[in-house]
């Protein structure tokens, strides 16, 4: 039988609140979590992005306690509280997490105030300091009046409130959020959004966020680790990752692409590529080698194109006509078909008191400065950078070689000492778990 609690002496208050090395959990053959790595500062939000079924909520749950993890090991503040090879596994209340649920999961035959004082009652404290931390805590998160009520007759933000309060209300060391904003509606996601970041900030409470809206994590994270499949595909701050994606996926999936399927024109500096009846001059620094008449794909976000009526002078000139217009009201989306064989298609918003129609010959002027190296693959080996760098293997223990300098080790075959272990990337990935920037493995044996 599992250990209920590891013996051992907490580590340095230096540690990370929350590190997690090669987690790994399955269901039947299904690998939902795969040697999944990353750490959590103490202040830190680190927001677990990702569609439906990439594993983030397992991943907060065997972090909870609420699941046994298959392989790898949690610590928290410190302490070793998850470990398969080491028979340890502590229940979620001997952890010091404070967990709130997508179904909000208060106690309908309680008040409010009842239902925020439980975590203290169940831990014998006194009844005079219940009520002065419930009160405390009902103003900050603004349920003044409301500590009398029952859950039924709260709205859905309020209850989310109440969810907040409870977990709060003990000092978790860690503050676990399961997409806690998905079951309201847009106008109440982004007041409640506002008002946990407010909380957050007050308290300096170190979270662990996860989400599948993109927005979310961009306004609340101060890390974000993108999930796909079970794996990560890189971890950043929000600008890092929308603006230089390590992988294929992570560009797809935080915010909008435009790709462009082309030719190489001519190498050189810059690099001229043809795409229908354009060309486009891209920077060449970090394409790599390529010459006259290699398929590429180039690609770009949305806002990095501006809309004219007439053919502008800069080089960079996209030709096309409107296909389609949709409006949204504070803007308008236009699918614009390229003029070329291949019809290529793309979508861009533009100021709603533009006048377009579907048929209008427009012209799409290219900053070649917002066009991502990092992120150009050839049309023949398009593949995501996860998938290629998991045909590579780390060669030896070695240091980020970007400015942080965080140590980085292979994790595959490689048993965590008995100590708190230093970052580890895992072998499947190729960035760095403090920065978050790619680094290099060696060639595939």
């Amino acid at each position: 039988m599992a250990e209920l609690t590891d013996k051992a002496p907490a580590r340095s208050s230096e540690a990370p609140v929350l590190r997690v090395l090669g987690l790994t959990k399955s269901y039947g053959e299904t690998r939902v979590v795969d040697d999944v790595s990353f750490d959590l500062d103490a202040g830190e939000v680190l927001t677990l992005l990702g569609p439906s079924g990439c594993g983030k909520s397992t991943t907060l749950r065997l972090i909870a306690g609420l699941e046994q993890p298959d392989a790898g090991e949690i610590w928290i503040r410190g302490r070793l509280v998850a470990s398969p090879d080491r028979n340890i596994m502590v229940p979620p209340e001997g952890r010091g997490i404070g967990l709130v649920f997508q179904s909000y999961a208060i106690w309908p035959h309680m008040t409010v105030a009842e239902n925020i004082g439980y975590p203290l009652k169940i831990r014998r404290v006194d009844h005079a300091t219940i009520e002065a931390k419930v009160a405390d805590l009902i103003l900050l998160v603004k349920l003044d009046g409301l500590g009398a009520r029952m859950p039924t007759e709260l709205s859905g933000g309020q209850q989310q409130r109440v969810a907040l309060a409870r977990a709060l209300i003990y000092q978790p060391d860690l503050l676990l959020l399961d997409e806690p904003l998905s079951n309201l509606d847009a106008i109440l996601r982004r007041e409640m959004r506002s008002q946990i970041s407010s909380l957050q900030s007050r308290l300096s409470t170190t979270v662990l966020y996860v989400t599948h809206d993109q927005e979310e994590a961009m306004a609340f994270s101060t890390r974000i680790v993108v999930m796909n499949l079970g794996r990560i595909e890189q971890i950043g701050r929000p600008r890092d990752v929308y603006e230089q994606p390590a992988t294929r996926f992570a560009q797809s999936f935080v915010g909008e692409t435009i790709r462009l399927r082309g030719r190489v024109k001519a190498g050189g500096t810059p690099l001229r590529v043809e795409s229908g009846v354009s060309i486009i001059e891209v920077p060449a620094a970090g394409v790599g080698r390529m010459n006259a008449g290699d398929a590429v794909e180039i690609t770009m976000r949305p806002e990095d194109l501006q809309l004219h009526a007439t053919a502008p002078a800069e080089v960079n000139c996209l030709a096309g006509c409107v296909a389609d217009v949709t409006y949204y009201g504070g803007r308008i989306e236009c699918l614009v078909r390229l003029n070329g064989a291949d019809e290529q298609t793309i979508t861009i918003n533009v100021e709603k008191y533009r006048k377009l129609t579907p048929g209008d010959q427009v012209f799409l002027a290219v900053d070649p400065t917002r066009i991502n190296p990092g992120a150009r693959y050839r049309v023949s080996s398009l593949r995501s950078a996860s998938q290629s760098l998991r045909s590579s293997r780390w060669s030896q223990p070695r240091r980020c070689s970007w400015s942080c300098s965080a140590p980085s080790l292979r994790t595959s075959g490689t048993r965590p000492s008995s100590r708190m272990p230093p970052i580890a990337a895992p072998s499947a990935t190729a960035f760095c778990l403090r920065c978050g920037r790619l680094l290099r493995p060696s060639s595939a044996s």
